[in-house]
């Protein structure tokens, strides 16, 4: 079984941020982009280095790249809840895009800047869709102008994606189970569901990975960090259906009426 999680930011950045494995950056943004804005070449401007270690904390967690048409991408998984992320997110754009300029330019020079942001947590509550693009769109009619499509926003919700492999349809639909049960895959018995050359180089670059010291610490550190979150968000879960059911019960509901809706036990029930 693949011995790291590939969530984990130093992780992904090995796998998706390496010269050698080009091609795996490649499929991952294809899976996100439309069919006729399919990209042929990426070029990645801040591959991985251990320069990237400073204070023994990770510098640099996106993937910054471009394709053949001069388009600029930002790529970046996100474990750790954030409430204002879109906020970021169009920071990043807006810094990505105006740092195309050097103070002599024009502005013809600007090419379109597309951030893809994989979030290990559920960001948009309004709905159960997994993958969303934004853009600049005329208010009234929903036109996208050429003059204005320069910026796209992409969001992949990991944990809104069901992970049975009778599900995936798509190749993004594979990576995210790739990412999300990467810990329970083995290289030499890989799904069917799964088996496309560049997820298959992904599994076998995370099986041959090593970390030296530096890099070892910093990951066990972020996959705590991981425990902490599910830890917490499990409690908090727990609490609200206990909450729930300690009203059932005193509004005299059956117990099978109360088990069927929070799921708890009759034994849980009871010490209520």
């Amino acid at each position: 079984m693949c011995k790291l999680n590939p969530k984990i930011d130093i992780v992904f950045k090995k796998i998706f941020g390496t010269e050698q494995n080009k091609n795996v950056l490649k499929s991952l943004i294809n899976s996100v982009l439309p069919k006729d804005e399919q990209i042929v070449e990426v070029t990645i401007k801040n591959p991985y280095n251990e320069a990237d270690f400073i204070g023994d904390k990770l510098s640099v967690v996106d993937i910054k790249a471009t394709d053949e048409k001069g388009r600029w991408y930002d790529i970046e998984i996100q474990v750790k809840e954030q409430k204002y992320y879109g906020k970021r997110a169009i920071f990043y754009l807006s810094e990505i895009y105006s740092n195309q300029l050097n103070e002599s330019d024009s502005y013809h020079k600007l090419r379109k800047t597309i951030i893809i942001s994989l979030l290990d947590f559920d960001y948009f509550l309004n709905d159960k869709r997994y993958f969303r693009r934004c853009c600049y769109k005329d208010f009234d009619t929903g036109e996208l102008y050429p003059e204005l499509d320069f910026a796209d926003l992409y969001f992949v919700e990991l944990r809104k994606f069901d992970n049975e492999y009778k599900h995936i349809k798509t190749t993004l639909d594979r990576w995210i189970t790739f990412l999300n049960r990467a810990t329970e895959i083995d290289k030499d018995n890989i799904p069917d569901e799964l088996k496309e050359p560049e997820i298959i180089q992904a599994i076998n670059t995370i099986e041959a990975m090593s970390l030296n010291t530096k890099e070892r610490e910093y990951y066990e550190a972020e996959k705590k960090v991981m425990r902490d979150k599910d830890a917490v968000t499990q409690t908090a879960v727990e609490n609200a259906l206990e909450k729930v059911a300690k009203q059932m019960k005193i509004k005299n509901k059956p117990i099978d009426e109360i088990i069927e809706f929070t799921g708890l036990t009759k034994e849980q029930i009871d010490k209520l």
